[in-house]
């Protein structure tokens, strides 16, 4: 069977790096952020996906760039129960 895409899993891969994106410029100073290709993301993002599903993928993000936070706290932040965490 043909793997579809180049990765296979490219969907995904796009995914989480639009979501660790635009969770590292929610960081930078407000006059720093570009907004205009954050909403960009942002829409990219929930382009045919849940909102739950986004959300869930922002919260990993999150995750992943500050390890040293409480998950929960994270995934709460972001509307999510523990049953994710």
């Amino acid at each position: 069977m043909p793997k579809k895409g180049i990765t296979g899993h490219d969907e995904w891969v796009v995914t989480e790096a639009l979501a660790t994106a635009l969770v590292a410029l929610e960081q930078l100073d407000p006059k720093h952020q570009p907004r205009a290709h954050m909403e960009d993301i942002r829409k990219l993002l929930a382009n045919g996906r849940e909102p739950a599903a986004v959300s869930l993928h922002l919260a990993q993000a999150k995750c992943r760039l500050f390890p040293d936070v409480d998950p929960l706290t994270i995934y709460k932040e972001y509307g999510i129960g523990e049953e994710y965490g």
